[in-house]
């Protein structure tokens, strides 16, 4: 079973990890999709969001202070969500359909984080894990 929640915190990181890879690699395009979405200081929170990204994929990953890095990644996901993929707004119903899939994608990453941040509060010795939780 340790194997299984090593996976899952694999796969669970991966998505951060190269999102946050992408935000600071990328940044100009990055900042392009911000600006198309109407999202502030685009500027700062781009690589500020590319960092909580990074960071909170690679403290999940790692099992280093693992509740915190989740809850750095809800930090960035509500937002983004409402923010970057206001499905609500769009008028073209192929781009709104895929706006709407990315916000439901948020909002459920946003209830795994949730779960991540109480299993590591909460548990005493989570395997394969560097550190014990933060909190």
């Amino acid at each position: 079973m340790d194997l299984i929640f090593l996976l899952g915190r694999i796969l669970f990181a991966a998505l951060f990890i190269g999102s946050g890879i992408g935000h600071l690699t990328d940044g100009e395009n990055t900042k392009a999709y911000a600006k198309a979405a109407g999202a502030p200081a685009r500027e700062t929170t781009v690589p500020l969001t590319g960092v909580m990204l990074l960071v909170g994929g690679l403290s999940v990953l790692f099992g280093v202070f693992s509740d915190a890095g989740a809850l750095l990644l809800f930090a960035f996901l509500g937002p983004a969500a409402f923010l970057m993929h206001a499905f609500w707004k769009v008028e073209e119903p192929g781009i709104r359909q895929i706006e709407m899939a990315q916000f439901m994608k948020n909002i459920s990453l946003s209830g795994a984080c949730l779960i991540i941040f109480w299993l590591y509060s909460e548990g005493e010795d989570l395997p394969l894990s560097l550190t014990d939780s933060l909190f």
